[in-house]
């Protein structure tokens, strides 16, 4: 099957309710990146008025940011048959990647600094708690090593080098971990709670990180990641993506390193 012939359909987690923190840009870079190589692309809004036919249509998941008022409305929509058939995409290995509040949606719930706890779907191993109002939020430029092993190997394949993610965190809610692997070790930042140096989750193929940006245009690997996930698993074949260039991404990587004073290894281009 040549690239021309790939079909790919993003799946973008209710786009007028978690959107908050342009991670739009997620949805638009994997657009991007398959078009460029000749893919047809499709990109279809998970919301209110998704079916559960849409929702097993997908091959990519999106889910971004959102305030506590809306995740609360995407939580009482996403029940039942929905969110049943979220739990099998992901249980079955579709790729994603889940975005400050998205996490929180799939964790086991969520506490607001106002409000009643908001229960989640439960399928991250994880539970996110806003400290209350007068502590200070998680604010600033983020940079991960990504230690996740399966995913660390792969994009280390991918890249020739080790891993390390690039973003900017905004968040109030702290979030802890159970039995579920880290993303990544905080290398410059908070991350999950400032405290024990955790950030993000990775579980079967799906990652959830606080890191904005959006986070794939800064790390235009992941993209490429996810893209090539979701086509090896819908068409049951060991496909390897044509590769792009991109060195005014690798440069603005390099440049926000530099002012930060991170020392990573140089992307090979």
């Amino acid at each position: 099957m040549s690239d021309q012939q790939y079909e790919l359909t993003i799946g973008w987690l209710y786009p007028k309710l978690m959107s908050t923190y342009g991670d739009r840009g997620n949805v638009i870079c994997i657009e991007r990146r398959s078009q460029w190589r000749g893919y047809d692309v499709k990109v279809l809004p998970l919301d209110q008025s998704a079916t559960v036919t849409d929702i097993r249509s997908v091959d990519v998941i999106v889910g971004g940011g959102a305030q506590d008022r809306q995740q609360e409305i995407v939580m009482r929509d996403l029940q039942g048959a929905k969110a049943e058939a979220i739990r099998e995409k992901i249980e079955n290995g579709t790729p994603g990647v889940f975005t400050c509040g998205s996490p929180q949606l799939l964790g086991h719930y969520y506490e607001p600094a106002f409000g009643q706890r908001i229960e989640g779907l439960g399928i991250l191993d994880l539970v996110s708690v806003h400290p209350g109002e007068n502590v200070r939020r998680c604010i600033g430029n983020l940079v991960i090593e990504v230690t996740a092993t399966r995913l660390a190997r792969d994009l280390e394949e991918m890249t020739g080098s080790k891993p390390y993610l690039i973003g900017f965190e905004n968040h109030g809610g702290r979030t802890k971990l159970g039995k579920v692997e880290a993303l990544g070790r905080v290398a410059y930042g908070l991350g999950n709670n400032g405290e024990d140096g955790t950030e993000g989750a990775f579980y079967q193929n799906a990652i959830a990180t606080y890191s904005h940006g959006p986070l794939l245009p800064k790390n235009p690997f992941v993209a490429d990641w996810l893209i090539q996930t979701a086509l090896r698993l819908k068409y049951q074949q060991p496909i390897t993506l044509s590769s792009l260039d991109d060195p005014l991404a690798i440069q603005a990587r390099e440049a926000m390193f530099k002012r930060l004073k991170v020392n990573v290894p140089t992307l090979v281009q």
